[in-house]
Order: structure tokens, then C-alpha cells, then sequence
């Protein structure tokens, strides 16, 4: 038994345990004298791991998908608000409180260019 049973068994270990198990089936004289070792109670557990296997695989296509539609509706959402913005700003002004109440910089507060002394 390993000591960490919290940590992912690593692929090459998992395909060699799969191999194994197939050629467990072909052995028609396996009689273990630990009954949980039995060929049926084996297959138990590797209908179990294959089962426990498919729900990860069904989460795992269930969370990209929320994940593609959440970045869509962002993205969705961040350009309407960008379109507001501009809306705002030919409604009201580039120098209006509204257009300050969104976030944006009002025309006023932006410096004036200053211009740069000759080099001599």
C-alpha cells in the first residue's frame, strides 16, 4: 500500500493495473484464498473505478462549458458597456457629471498639452 492515497496514481501505473486486470480475466484457474481478491470482486472495483472515471470526465466537460459561457456572457456584457459609454458621452457630453458617474475621465480634467522647450 502507498503511503499517500490522496495524490493521483500516475498514468503508466494506471495502464499497467489495467493490463493486469486483463490478464486476470484470462486466467481461468484464479482462485485467491482472500475472497476479496476473487475475480468478481475485482470486477467490482473496476466497474467502480471505470464509473468514478466517467463522472470526473462528465464534470470536467461540464465546468469548460461553464467556463465558455461565463467568458461569453463577460464578454457580452463588457461590450454593451462600452456602447453605453459612448452612448452616455453623445447624449450628455464629453464633459458632463454622467459621463464622470461611469467611470470615465471628464474632457475638462485631462491636461493640456504643455509645449517642450527648444534643445539649444
Amino acid at each position: 500500500m502507498a503511503k499517500d492515497q490522496t495524490k493521483r496514481i500516475a498514468p503508466a501505473q494506471q495502464q499497467a493495473d489495467l493490463d493486469a486486470y486483463t490478464a486476470l480475466q484470462g486466467i481461468a484457474t484464479y482462485a485467491p484464498a482472500n475472497a476479496a481478491y476473487a475475480k468478481i470482486a475485482v470486477t467490482t472495483k473496476y466497474t467502480a473505478l471505470k464509473a468514478a472515471q466517467d463522472a470526473e470526465l462528465a464534470a470536467q466537460v461540464a465546468l469548460a462549458t461553464a467556463r465558455d459561457a461565463a467568458a461569453a456572457a463577460e464578454w457580452d456584457f463588457h461590450n454593451t458597456m462600452l456602447a453605453v459609454k459612448e452612448q452616455v458621452i453623445a447624449q450628455f457630453g464629453k464633459n458632463s457629471d454622467q459621463v464622470q458617474a461611469l467611470g470615465l475621465k471628464k474632457k475638462s480634467e485631462y491636461k493640456a498639452p504643455a509645449r517642450k522647450a527648444k534643445a539649444a
